[in-house]
This record gives structure tokens, sequence and C-alpha cells, in this order.
């Protein structure tokens, strides 16, 4: 039996350093994901790869990383949070459903990826959230039994507490995710970035 563990992290720093930590342990990269707002462009690297970015674009060409997970990054589009940096099993299953969804559907792809491995759907809406301000969500699928130690090597690398988010962007006014939201642009995200660096 496995479960997912998943983090939301502010500073694109933290979750590599949680992937690379992750991969340290012995766990696939095949069973890691990585998702990270792309606005500023700054995980691209000198490659082109943005240009691929566009609704229902897939996940591109390698671009930047040292190792694993993180070699296999591409650039992908979700409604309401706009070019993302991605990786990995969430990613694939991310887009797989966007480019399924019918008009009225389910849960936007990211939002349903997560909950179909094991997120809360409260969690998964402040994860969602988090990506389209400027954070990166980092999942691992482990088995039971490695759970535990996968969850403290997020905590380690300063993960969000989601409960504490939700909290903060419903005092801004926030109820859930909204995938038909403008995504937010370099100047609001590092709004955000300031708004909760520690």
């Amino acid at each position: 039996m496995t479960k997912t563990a998943t983090g939301l992290f502010d500073d694109y720093s933290d979750a590599q350093a949680a992937v690379n930590a992750l991969e340290a342990r012995g766990i696939p990269s095949d069973d890691i994901s990585i998702v990270s707002n792309n606005v500023d462009e700054r995980r691209t690297g000198d490659t082109n790869a943005a240009e691929g970015a566009g609704a229902g674009a897939g996940i591109g060409a390698a671009v930047g990383g040292v190792g694993g997970l993180l070699t296999g990054l591409g650039i992908m589009a979700i409604p309401g949070v706009g070019p993302v940096v991605a990786a990995g099993w969430l990613a694939a299953t991310a887009a797989g459903a966007a480019a399924g969804a019918v008009a009225g559907g389910a849960a936007g792809g990211l939002i349903g990826a997560m909950t179909e491995s094991g997120v809360s759907e409260e969690h998964a809406h402040v994860y969602a959230e988090g990506v389209r301000r400027g954070g990166t969500l980092v999942t691992a699928r482990v088995e039971d039994s490695l759970y535990p130690e996968a969850e403290a090597i997020l905590r380690r690398s300063n993960l969000v507490d989601p409960t504490e988010r939700r909290a903060a962007y419903t005092e801004q006014g926030w109820t859930r995710f909204d995938e038909t939201l403008d995504p937010y642009g370099p100047t609001q995200i590092e709004q955000e970035r300031l708004r909760y660096r520690r």
C-alpha cells in the first residue's frame, strides 16, 4: 500500500532540497513529483522550453537541475496558475486530466491529480493556490512504512503548513482555488513571497 507525502514550499530552493533528500533516501525519481510556478522563468536556465507553454502543453524538454527528477523538468500550463516547471507522475497525471477535462467537469487537473493520490480536497485547493502564488509543490509516493520518514524530510525543508496557509488566504477573502482567475504576475508573486518569508 502506498501513501502520498506532499509539501508546499514558498522558495524553490527549499523544494529542490526536499527532492534531493527524498532521492538520497532512495525514493525513486519516478515516485516523486515537482510542480513549480515559473512566472519569473528562473528555473528554466538558458533554454527556450517556455515556448512550449500553452493550454494542454505536455511536459517538455529537459531543463536545469542537478540529477534524478530535476533533470526531467519541463514546462506546462495550468489554468489559473500559468506556466509551471514540472516533472514526475503528478505533473503527468495533471496534464492528462487537464487535456481530458470537459467544460463543467470535475475539478482541474492539478487538484484532481492530488485528490486521486490521497491528498484531501481541502489541502489540494491550498496547494494549487500556493503554486498559483509562486510556490512549489513536491509529492512523493511511498510505501506506508516509509511515509513518516518522507513527511519528516519535507518538514526539514521548510514546508508550508497547509492549515495555517489556508487561514492566511481566507483572511484575504479566498475560499478555494479558481482556475478561471488570471495567473499571478511577477510583482504579485514577489509580494506573496515577502509576506511569508521567514
